[in-house]
């Protein structure tokens, strides 16, 4: 397993993604998860509730077609937001969790399809990004 770069002069800061209020408000109003993924297609919290709902209803390719779109957003989001690949992307700042839900779902499509890498190179980056969320 590799592990990300260690900085001699310490960690950087924590990576803190800007709220999208337009996207939380339609997701928490009940709007349907693909309409606010078409509406912000940039948004992974969308993205995470659509591959929730289809690995729970057994759809494990849906789930992680939707898991890695909402990814790749969100890597391109923590990019431009300082992100140099490594570093803290704390749970506890709610903007974050719609990218490491979309990492903890990519994570359980992958291991479902038996692609061991994907789930374990997921799995690790959570703990990087967050230790708290290791469980």
């Amino acid at each position: 397993m590799t592990h990300a770069p260690h900085n001699l002069l310490g960690e950087p800061p924590p990576t803190l993604l800007p709220a999208n209020p337009e996207a939380d408000a339609e997701l928490a109003a009940g709007t349907p998860a693909a309409e606010v993924a078409a509406h912000h297609p940039t948004v992974s919290a969308a993205w995470a509730a659509l591959a929730e709902d289809a690995l729970s209803a057994g759809r494990t390719i849906e789930a992680y077609a939707y898991a890695r779109t909402g990814y790749h957003r969100g890597l391109d989001a923590l990019r431009r937001n300082g992100w140099k690949g490594f570093g803290p992307v704390p749970w506890s700042h709610e903007p974050n969790r719609g990218f490491l839900r979309c990492v903890t779902e990519l994570a359980k499509a992958a291991e479902a399809i038996g692609e061991t890498a994907e789930q374990e190179r997921c799995t690790q980056l959570l703990r990087d990004c967050d230790p708290s969320l290791a469980a």
